[in-house]
C-alpha cells in the first residue's frame, strides 16, 4: 500500500469562505508563535523544543487568545507538526531554516480523519454544516478512506483540497526498455534513443507581460485597492506559468517511465547550479528539480528503477563507443569526432548514452570504480548538467 494525494479544485460558500480565512489566519498565527517560541528557547536558555513541548504550551495560547478556539483544534497541532517537520529536514540538510508564514502567500490547513466527514461522496470539513463543492475531475479509489486532507488558497485565491489516501497501486508490466537521460536548456532532456524533447519555455514566454504587470503594481500607492489588484494580476501569471510547467513535467515524467523499465539521470546540483547568473533564470524555467523528483516518485509506485549518477561525471566529454575522455569541451560545440576512434557524436545523445551505461554499471556492481572512471575527469561544475546553450 502507498500513500497517494488527489488534489482537487472546489468552489467554497460565502460562509465557507469566512471559516477558512479564520482556519488560515489562526494555523499562520500558531506556526509563527511556535517558531517565535523555539527561536527564543534555543537563543535564551540553549533549549530544543519539539512537537509535544509546544502541543502542551497550546491550551495556554488558546486561553490567552480566545479567537483560537472559533476554529477546530486539529489544523492548529498540525500547524505545529509541520513546524516540527521543518526544522528536521532543515537539520537533514533538505531545506533552508524554517521561516514566518505571511498572509500574502499561500495559505493552508491540515485536518486529520477526526476532523471531517468522508461519506464516500462529499466531504465535510469540522466547523462547517455543508460539505465542499469540489471538481471531481478524477474519481478516488475504489473504497478509498481518507487519512488526513489538506485545504489550501493559493495567492490567486484559487482553493484546492488534497486528500491523502492508502492505495494498492499495480506496479506496470515489465519491459525490455531502458533510457539515459541528459538534462538541459535548450532541450530539455535528451534520450539516449537519439530523440530530444524541447523546453517550452513558459516563463521566458510571459516574460514581458509578468514585467509589465510588476511594473504596474510597484507604481500603486501601497497599501490601497488598487495595489492589491495589481498584485492579483501578476499572481496569476505566475501560476498560469506554473501550472503550464508542472502539466508539462507530468506527462513527459509519465510517458518515460511507461515507456522505460530503468531510467538513469544525473545527480544535479540544482541549488548552487542557479548561482551562475548567467544561467540561473533558464535553469529555473526547464525545472530539472522538479521532473526529476516526480520520475522518482513514479518509479517507485510503477515497480520501476532509477538510477542516479556522480553529478561530476563527464558525461559529455567522454565517448560512448571508445571510452576516450577529452581534455575539454566547451559549451558552443555540439558535434565533435572522438580522435581515438573516429566517431561522430551528437553531444547531448552522447552524454544521454554515457549516463545510461553508467547508471547500469552503478545499479549492477554499486558503482565500483571501473578503467574508464580511473582515467576519466571529472566534469567541470558548468558541465555538470549540461546547458545545451
Amino acid at each position: 500500500m502507498s500513500k497517494r494525494a488527489y488534489k482537487f479544485r472546489f468552489n467554497p460558500t460565502a460562509d465557507q469562505k469566512v471559516i477558512l480565512a479564520q482556519t488560515f489566519g489562526c494555523c499562520r498565527f500558531v506556526y509563527n508563535w511556535g517558531l517565535s517560541t523555539r527561536k527564543a528557547a534555543s537563543r535564551e536558555q540553549g533549549e530544543s523544543l519539539y512537537y509535544n513541548d509546544l502541543a502542551a504550551m497550546l491550551p495556554a495560547l488558546k486561553h490567552h487568545y480566545p479567537w483560537l478556539a472559533d476554529v477546530s483544534s486539529v489544523p492548529l497541532q498540525q500547524a505545529l507538526r509541520h513546524l516540527d517537520r521543518a526544522f528536521v529536514n532543515f537539520f537533514e540538510g533538505r531545506a533552508e531554516y524554517p521561516t514566518f508564514k505571511k498572509k500574502q502567500h499561500e495559505q493552508s490547513a491540515t485536518y486529520a480523519s477526526n476532523a471531517f466527514k468522508w461519506d464516500g461522496k462529499t466531504l465535510t470539513l469540522a466547523k462547517m454544516d455543508a460539505p465542499l463543492n469540489i471538481h471531481w475531475h478524477r474519481a478516488l479509489p475504489k473504497g478509498a478512506q481518507p487519512s488526513s486532507v489538506t485545504v489550501s488558497k493559493d495567492c490567486t485565491n484559487r482553493y484546492f483540497v488534497s486528500i491523502l489516501v492508502e492505495e494498492d497501486i499495480t506496479p506496470l508490466p515489465v519491459v525490455p526498455h531502458r533510457v539515459g537521460l541528459d538534462l538541459g536548456i535548450k532541450s530539455m532532456v535528451a534520450l539516449s534513443t537519439g530523440e530530444s524533447v524541447g523546453n517550452p519555455r513558459y516563463f521566458a514566454k510571459d516574460e514581458k507581460k509578468l514585467a509589465k504587470a510588476q511594473r504596474r503594481h510597484a507604481r500603486k500607492k501601497k497599501g490601497s485597492k488598487n495595489r492589491k489588484k495589481a498584485r492579483l494580476k501578476v499572481a496569476k501569471i505566475h501560476a498560469r506559468i506554473s501550472d503550464r510547467r508542472r502539466d508539462y513535467q507530468h506527462k513527459l515524467s509519465t510517458r518515460i517511465v511507461h515507456e522505460n523499465q530503468v531510467i538513469c539521470v544525473e545527480s544535479l546540483a540544482v541549488k548552487n547550479m542557479v548561482k551562475n547568473h548567467s544561467l540561473a533564470k533558464a535553469i529555473s524555467d526547464v525545472g530539472w528539480g522538479e521532473f526529476v523528483r516526480q520520475l522518482e516518485y513514479k518509479a517507485a509506485w510503477y515497480g520501476r528503477t532509477l538510477v542516479k549518477i556522480d553529478q561530476w561525471y563527464p558525461s559529455s566529454k567522454t565517448c560512448h563507443a571508445c571510452k576516450h575522455v577529452l581534455d575539454s569541451l566547451s559549451l558552443d560545440i555540439r558535434e565533435w569526432v572522438c580522435p581515438a576512434c573516429g566517431t561522430a557524436h551528437d553531444r547531448d545523445t552522447n552524454a544521454a548514452l554515457n549516463i545510461l551505461a553508467e547508471g547500469l554499471s552503478a545499479a549492477a556492481c554499486g558503482g565500483s570504480v571501473r578503467p574508464v572512471r580511473a582515467k576519466a575527469r571529472r566534469a567541470t561544475p558548468v558541465e555538470a548538467g549540461t546547458s545545451h546553450p
